[in-house]
């Protein structure tokens, strides 16, 4: 592979990683962090949802406006600025035993966070041939993202678990000021020099339409991606004490809260692969939602832990391996050249910040009157299966578009 696959597509990779560690120290942390911040005992589950989900907050609403408002600044100032900036919120909550700093400093962390997603797929459109996409999109945004969950809780864990929760924060915010902001300031190229930067700019002056969007379309599109939200970040958020209620500690706590995202990262190999000979993209990235729904759906059917700990991890695995390797391509043939840095902030704006608020706090209210993590992602399997419906609508409908590209070309 040429040099911008490990220059642009490697460093991005790499830089997710470490981003999604700073998502996931808070779910590692959480229950010492609520004993010194006084949120312990009957205000946890609801000061616990709020605290978690204010994050996506901030991401919901950084990923519209700053995928529009910065379709015209080049993305590695953007990537970079606000890599720096979430790190410094990061290291700054290990220093403090204040609620209030710790909710502002999430929330910076979302609204740097939410800025910074558009922009990979900015440089996966300038960078990258059309018929390279599906591998770059792969590489940028779900390797780095699914090996640091894979991965993550195996390390944060531990660390966790011998020195307190303050050394996360220290840990993960220190890697982004230490290394990825340098790495990107030396590997990460403007936007000048990419070889398909016309196809990504496209004509920036011109108005940002709903037509350009992709019409009524992209609304199916977005709702899909808003129940794949709610199916990982409800997951995500809170797995750690999941498996713990499971009634695995230690060490296997850690391996449990990782399994599904090492399921992820395992599917998404033979999928890829069958996606890329098949060009069955929207096909595959449903039945990505409609199987984990089902799956989801027979949690109240088995008692035993380790068997409602393999339905999660088949159906996070299945769901994360089919879908979202192909949804940022789908979405990057759908949209105008120059739609493509505010859609992808509109979609992950409301997808992962909208859906992934709501299911992290349908979660934990449901868990505190229950006394169960299970109702929760019961109704999380629902929903996502109207998600996979969604998606199959939205390819019926651009099928005779895409028949049509397909005879010019």
């Amino acid at each position: 592979m040429g040099s911008h696959w490990w220059r642009i597509g490697g460093s991005l990779m790499i830089g997710l990683f470490v981003a999604y560690l700073d998502r996931s120290n808070l779910s590692v942390g959480l229950p010492t962090v609520a004993q010194d911040m006084g949120f312990a005992g009957d205000r946890f589950a609801v000061t616990s949802s709020f605290a978690l989900t204010i994050f996506l907050i901030g991401y919901a609403l950084a990923n519209i406006l700053g995928g529009i408002l910065t379709r015209r600044m080049d993305p590695k100032t953007v990537v970079t600025w606000s890599f720096a900036i979430w790190s410094i919120a990061t290291v700054v909550i290990g220093f403090s035993s204040s609620l209030t700093v710790l909710l502002v400093c999430r929330a910076i962390l979302g609204v740097a966070e939410g800025i910074y997603w558009p922009q990979q797929s900015r440089f996966a459109r300038s960078w990258f041939a059309s018929h390279e996409l599906t591998k770059a999109n792969s590489l940028i945004q779900y390797y780095g993202q699914y090996l640091a969950l894979a991965l993550g809780f195996m390390i944060l864990t531990p660390i966790y678990q011998a020195f307190g929760w303050r050394p996360l924060f220290f840990l993960t915010g220190g890697l982004g000021l230490v290394f990825i902001v340098p790495l990107y300031l030396k590997a990460l190229r403007p936007g000048t020099e990419a070889p398909y930067r016309e196809t990504e700019g496209g004509r920036p002056n011109a108005p940002l339409t709903f037509e350009a969007l992709g019409g009524l379309s992209f609304v199916f599109l977005v709702f899909s991606y808003v129940t794949q939200g709610m199916l990982f970040w409800g997951i995500t958020l809170w797995i750690p004490l999941v498996v713990k209620s499971l009634g695995f500690t230690g060490w296997a706590q850690a391996v449990a809260s990782a399994l599904p995202y090492a399921a992820a990262v395992l599917c998404a190999i033979p999928i890829a692969l069958v996606s890329d000979r098949t060009n069955k993209r929207v096909l595959i990235a449903s039945l990505g939602l409609l199987i984990p729904g089902a799956l989801l759906l027979l949690l109240p059917l088995v008692d035993a832990p380790a068997a409602k700990l393999a339905l999660i991890t088949v159906a996070l695995g299945l769901y994360a391996g089919s879908f979202t390797p192909n949804i940022w391509s789908i979405l990057q043939s759908s949209v105008a050249p120059e739609a493509i840095g505010p859609a992808s902030g509109i979609m992950n704006g409301l997808g992962a910040g909208g859906g992934g608020t709501i299911a992290g706090f349908l979660v934990g209210l449901l868990y505190n009157s229950t006394g169960s993590y299970m109702p929760g992602f019961v109704i999380l399997g629902g929903l996502v299966i109207l998600g996979g419906l969604s998606l199959l609508a939205y390819g019926r409908m651009r099928a005779p578009r895409m028949a049509a590209q397909a005879a010019v070309g």
